[in-house]
C-alpha cells in the first residue's frame, strides 16, 4: 500500500497484480498493509503496522509515501530485517533515497510509471513520480532479475553480483 497526500487528503493506493506476477514470488508478510490487505499480495499476514514487532520470512513492503521521516523509519526496519522487496518512489535527489538505495542488494527502476489501484479496484492516473523496487537478500535479487521486463535492474556500486564479482 502506498499512501499519497494530495490537497490535504490521504488516499490508499495498491500495487497492481502485474507487478507480483512478474516477481513470481509469494510473501510471508506485508507489514505496511491495511487490515485485509490489497487484493494481489500473495500472503495472508496483514496488519496496519508491524513497526513495533519483529518481522519474519520474505517481506513485501509498500510503505506510506508520505514524509521522508516516515520512509526512513520503514526502510530502516526493512533493511534491518534483510529479506524482501520494498516499493518506494523514485526520488533520486532525496536524502532518504540516497541513504537507503545503496543499502539494497539490487534495485529495479520500473518503467513505465505504475498506475496504482484504489481500494475499489479502479486504476489511478499516471503518478507524478516513478517507482523503484529495492531487494534485500538473494531471494529478492533473483525476483527482481526475473521481473526485468518491468524496467531496468541494477546493483549499487560495490555490491557483489550473483556470480560473486563486484558490480562497480
Amino acid at each position: 500500500m502506498a499512501s499519497y497526500e494530495a490537497a490535504g487528503e490521504s488516499d490508499e493506493w495498491y500495487t497492481p497484480k502485474y507487478i507480483f506476477d512478474a516477481l513470481g514470488e509469494g510473501f510471508d508478510l506485508d507489514p505496511a498493509s491495511p487490515i485485509g490487505g490489497p487484493r494481489y499480495v500473495p500472503t495472508n499476514n496483514f496488519l496496519i503496522s508491524w513497526l513495533g514487532v519483529p518481522w519474519y520470512g520474505f517481506v513485501w513492503m509498500n510503505p506510506p509515501f508520505g514524509h521522508q521521516r516516515t520512509k526512513r523509519i520503514w526502510l530502516a526496519k526493512f533493511f534491518e530485517h534483510g529479506n524482501g522487496i520494498a516499493l518506494v518512489p523514485d526520488r533520486t535527489s532525496a536524502p532518504w533515497y540516497q541513504e537507503f538505495v545503496p543499502r539494497s542488494d539490487a534495485y529495479l527502476c520500473v518503467s513505465p510509471k505504475i498506475k496504482f489501484e484504489r481500494p475499489d479496484g479502479t486504476v489511478g492516473k499516471s503518478p507524478g513520480t516513478g517507482t523503484v523496487l529495492l531487494a534485500s537478500g538473494q531471494r529478492a535479487v533473483a525476483a527482481l532479475f526475473r521481473a526485468k521486463s518491468l524496467g531496468m535492474v541494477s546493483r549499487p556500486v560495490g555490491r557483489k553480483s550473483l556470480d560473486g564479482n563486484k558490480g562497480d
